[in-house]
């Protein structure tokens, strides 16, 4: 990381976990684990605990992102909700283009984009999600996906609009597997994404853009991870249900 050009930020993406009474065990154990945290803390909940999370986090250091938002405001869309709904609440931050929802949902780089513009628009940051699967790698497909992802995701922003959104570079290879990439493959991903939003914009605007790596990252390798110049934090799946976890990354990404 280098904090003196962006922020470090780590993201517990809770995916679809914890009722609101499990929410707010894990919240009330999350608060004083991460106090002191010299990073961006957030916590991204399913759309029943936003409301509970928004209110437990008043006054804390953590903030409160959703795991998606639909691309128009209002409409016949059932089971959407859409970005103004969440900022209304107190939601901040939103992850969007998550391998989870490209796989199961049928999210494509367009549907990314118009969701992001859309969030951008009500206010909320976006955290894009980006990355490749084992056979896109292993067939040395690797960069022409990033690379599309990344443009696609990014089509028609303004500058002004990327600076207010986050990239996670997540290898589908290693989200629940427990395989993580290694602190050289992340580091080299996430510069591979800092390039193309140089090409995009300029030199500058990529140096201030935060990218994290997700994909299994824990205690035990997050020190590593983090240490690598481009990786500037973590979007964690299972470590963040775990206060004692969460709260190790944090202080990894606070050094």
């Amino acid at each position: 990381m280098d904090k003196a050009k962006r922020a470090a930020v780590i993201a517990g993406n809770w995916k679809m976990n914890k009722t609101q009474a499990e929410a707010k065990t894990l919240i009330e154990g999350l608060i004083p684990a991460v106090k002191d945290a010299d990073c961006t803390v957030i916590i991204c909940t399913p759309f029943t605990d936003l409301a509970l999370a928004v209110e437990m986090t008043k006054g804390t250091n953590i903030h409160v992102g959703a795991q998606n938002c639909h691309f128009k405001e209002s409409g016949a869309y059932t089971g959407e909700i859409a970005a103004n709904m969440l900022t209304e609440i107190g939601v901040e931050y939103v992850i969007l283009g998550h391998s989870e929802r490209r796989q199961y949902f049928a999210e494509t780089d367009e549907t990314v984009n118009l969701r992001a513009k859309a969030a951008l628009a009500a206010g909320l940051k976006p955290i894009v999600c980006v990355g490749e699967t084992l056979d896109e790698r292993e067939a040395g497909q690797m960069e022409t996906v990033i690379v599309r992802q990344t443009e696609g995701a990014l089509k028609d922003f303004t500058a002004e609009e990327l600076s207010r959104t986050i990239i996670a570079y997540e290898p589908v290879w290693a989200i629940g597997t427990g395989k993580t990439a290694t602190a050289e493959q992340a580091n080299e991903v996430c510069a591979l994404i800092r390039a193309t939003v140089a090409k995009l914009f300029s030199q500058q605007a990529a140096d201030a853009l935060t990218i994290q790596y997700g994909g299994s990252m824990n205690p035990k390798n997050c020190d590593e991870l983090v240490a690598q110049y481009d990786v500037d934090g973590g979007l964690i799946g299972g470590a963040a249900l775990k206060p004692d976890d969460f709260a190790a990354i944090v202080k990894a990404a606070s050094k």
